[in-house]
C-alpha cells in the first residue's frame, strides 16, 4: 500500500532515491525501495542497511570501496549502517567465482583480517555511526535441528541455479556440501538483523536474493537488494584484484597511489570518479560535459582524479606533494627529490658487474625474477636514465647509480664493503 506523502516528503524521497540510485547497477525491486524510503521519511525511522564482508584477505583496495561509498551515502542520509564481519562464514569462504572448493581459514586468520578491515573501513565510513556485527553471534549458537530447518527452506535445484555451482557440475568438479551453506548463512544474517536493504557487488546478487527469500520464509518483510558494479583495475579489463596486480590499495603511500591513478585508462576515468570518489554530482556532471566538449584535457581530468583519491585517504597536504612529485618526475623528466638508498656488497658483482635481473631483485624493486624479466622486456627498466631491454644485460656496479622500474619505483645504489 502506497503512503500518501506531503509535497515536501515526496521531494525528500525523490532526492534520496536519485542519490542512492546513482552508480548502482540494479535495485531489486525498485518500487519496494521507494516504498521503504517513503515510510522512513514519513515516520523518521531510518532504514537498516546491511553489508556483509568475509575477511578472507587482510587488505582492501579501491574496488572494495565501491560499496563502502554507497554505504556512506546511506549514512549521510541518516540511515543505519550494519556492517557484518563474516567471522563464521569466512571459515568457509564465498564460492562466488571459484572453480574449486576454497581452503577454509582458521579462526585466528579470520579475526586478524577482520581487525584490519575495520581499521581500513574507517577511511570511508564514519565508524562511530556503524553498527558492527560478527555473524558468529547468531550462527554459532544454532542447534543442528535449527540448521536442518534452515536448509529445508531451499532446494538443491535452486542452489544449482547459481552459475558457479552449475559450471562445476557441468565440468564434473567437486562441490562440498558445506559450500551450499554459505549463501544460506549469508541470507540468515539478513534474518538476524531484520535488514531493509542489503548491498553487494553484481557477483553477490544470488546471495543478496537468498537473504530476501529467507526473510520471507521467516515471516519478515523482505529486504531490497542493491548491487554495485565491479570496478575494472588499472589494466582496464579485469576486475580490480591484488592477485592480478591491477589494484590501488587504500593504505598505499600517496606517491604510489597518485602514480597508479594516472595509469587508469581514459575511458574509465568517469567510472572511477563516480564510484570511488566523493566528487559531488553537479561537479561530476560539469566534468563529463567539459571532457565531452573538449574544454578539459583528459590528462588534467586524470590528475584531478589522482589528486582526489590521494586527498581522500591521506589528506590535502599529501595530495599536493604527490602531485608536485608526479609533475617533477614524470612530466618534466626529473628525478624525485628523495630516492631510497640501498646498500649493495660489491662481492655480489662478478668482475664488477651484476646481471640486471639479479640487480633489480637485490634492490627490492621487483617481487620476483619473473617480474624483473617482464619489466625489462616491456621497456620499463632504466639505469641512470638509459633504458635496459636485454634480460641478459650485465650492469657495472657503481656507487650512486639510480635504477628505475616502471614509473614509480626508484633506488640509488650505495656500494659498501661488508
Amino acid at each position: 500500500m502506497e503512503l500518501e506523502l506531503t509535497p515536501a516528503e515526496q521531494r525528500e524521497v525523490d532526492r534520496q532515491f536519485a542519490l542512492l540510485r546513482r552508480g548502482a547497477v540494479e535495485i531489486v525491486p525498485e518500487e519496494e525501495f521507494r516504498q521503504k524510503l517513503a515510510r522512513s521519511v514519513r515516520t523518521g525511522q531510518p532504514l537498516r542497511v546491511k553489508l556483509g564482508l568475509d575477511p578472507s584477505a587482510p587488505d582492501i583496495h579501491l574496488g572494495h570501496t565501491v560499496v563502502l561509498h554507497k554505504l556512506r551515502q546511506f549514512q549521510e542520509l541518516g540511515h543505519e549502517v550494519h556492517l557484518v564481519i563474516g567471522d563464521f562464514t569466512g571459515r568457509i569462504g564465498d564460492p562466488t567465482g571459484k572453480s574449486e572448493t576454497r581452503k577454509q581459514l582458521s579462526e585466528e586468520d579470520v579475526k586478524r583480517n577482520a581487525q584490519t578491515y575495520v581499521q581500513q573501513f574507517s577511511k570511508v565510513l564514519d565508524m562511530e555511526r556503524v553498527k558492527l556485527h560478527y555473524n558468529s553471534q547468531w550462527l554459532a549458537p544454532l542447534t543442528f535441528a535449527q540448521v536442518i530447518e534452515l536448509a529445508a527452506k531451499i532446494t538443491v535445484a535452486r542452489m544449482l541455479e547459481r552459475e558457479d555451482f552449475a559450471k562445476r557440475m557441468q565440468q564434473e568438479l567437486p562441490i562440498s556440501v558445506h559450500e551450499f551453506f554459505y549463501p544460506l548463512m549469508q541470507g540468515y544474517d539478513s534474518v538476524a538483523l531484520r535488514a531493509d536493504v542489503e548491498l553487494g557487488g553484481t557477483d553477490q546478487k544470488f546471495n543478496l536474493l537468498m537473504g530476501r527469500m529467507l526473510q520471507r520464509e521467516y515471516g519478515q518483510e523482505p529486504q531490497v537488494a542493491l548491487t554495485m558494479p565491479l570496478l575494472e583495475g588499472l589494466d582496464g579489463v579485469q576486475k580490480m584484484s591484488k592477485s592480478l596486480g591491477n589494484y590501488i590499495g587504500v593504505d598505499e603511500p600517496p606517491s604510489d597511489m597518485y602514480g597508479k591513478a594516472m595509469s587508469i585508462p581514459d575511458e574509465l576515468m568517469i567510472k572511477y570518479f563516480e564510484l570511488v570518489t566523493d566528487l559531488p554530482g553537479d561537479e561530476l556532471a560539469r566534468l563529463k560535459a567539459d571532457l565531452a566538449e573538449g574544454r578539459l584535457h583528459p590528462r588534467d581530468a586524470k590528475m584531478r582524479l589522482a589528486y582526489t583519491i590521494v586527498r581522500m585517504y591521506h589528506g590535502e597536504a599529501a595530495a599536493e606533494e604527490a602531485q608536485r612529485r608526479f609533475v617533477t618526475v614524470f612530466q618534466q623528466g626529473g628525478l624525485p627529490e628523495e630516492i631510497p638508498v640501498v646498500k649493495l656488497d660489491p662481492n655480489q658483482a662478478e668482475d664488477g658487474q651484476m646481471w640486471i635481473v639479479a640487480l633489480l631483485s637485490a634492490l627490492r624493486l621487483v617481487p620476483s625474477n619473473a617480474e624483473a624479466r617482464r619489466m625489462i622486456q616491456q621497456g620499463g627498466v632504466r639505469v641512470d636514465g638509459e633504458k635496459v631491454d636485454d634480460i641478459d644485460a650485465r650492469i657495472p656496479l657503481r656507487d650512486g647509480m639510480v635504477v628505475q622500474v616502471g614509473k614509480r619505483k626508484f633506488a640509488k645504489v650505495q656500494v659498501t664493503e661488508q
